[in-house]
């Protein structure tokens, strides 16, 4: 996924920090111990967490069933560009995009790619991961494999904490649908997470 003008402009974190740190002490909050203990009393104090209401969670669930699907599975493979501190990012992500247009070209060559290129131990079974359920990967992998009906290999690099991945997809096993009341405690901790994170965004961008 590319980057656009909008994220190149947000601020990086020692900026971010700084602004937090110096609206704390503008305010009289501090830590003898960690600026860390004082930039979440500043938070807590003026960034307070809100309760998503019940018409926000039932549109949440209505828009998004795959993610409250249990038992779905997928059998996938995948080649991983892991990241490491001796090669940049982006010199990484290319060689991966470029073994991507190889696997896309031609699918049936995932399992040789892999083995050649993959810097995950399933290399040696051609990258094949069996099949795997949500919790059997990281959140991000998982959103990417099981949320959406493709086969073959997936359009797009999957980017995740561990690097880059190439991802193919050859069987996908439906699962059950979570009816609205066992889905809706892990629905609204998502959605406070989610609503935080935005309203911390906005509250820093206020201070600059």
């Amino acid at each position: 996924m590319s980057v656009g003008a909008n994220e190149h402009a947000k601020p990086d974190l020692a900026t971010v920090r700084a602004r937090l740190l110096a609206r704390a002490s503008s305010l009289g909050i501090s830590n003898s111990e960690s600026e860390d203990a004082a930039i979440e009393r500043l938070l807590e104090q003026e960034v307070p967490e809100t309760e998503p209401g019940e018409a926000e969670c039932r549109r949440y669930y209505e828009q998004n069933t795959r993610r409250f699907t249990a038992g779905a599975l997928v059998e996938a493979s995948h080649i991983l560009f892991a990241i490491t501190p001796r090669v940049p990012p982006e010199r990484l992500r290319a060689k991966a995009a470029e073994v991507h247009a190889q696997a896309s070209r031609d699918p049936a060559r995932f399992a040789e790619l892999a083995r050649e290129y993959s810097n995950c131990p399933s290399a040696a079974q051609g990258g094949s991961l069996g099949q795997v359920g949500r919790g059997d990967m990281v959140p991000e992998f998982a959103q990417a494999v099981l949320d959406g009906e493709l086969l073959g290999v997936l359009p797009d690099l999957v980017t995740t904490r561990f690097g880059f991945h190439v991802v193919l997809v050859a069987r996908r096993i439906p699962g059950q649908v979570l009816p609205y009341a066992e889905a809706r405690e892990q629905m609204a901790a998502f959605l406070r997470q989610r609503g935080m994170e935005r309203a911390i965004g906005e509250y820093v961008r206020a201070l600059g």
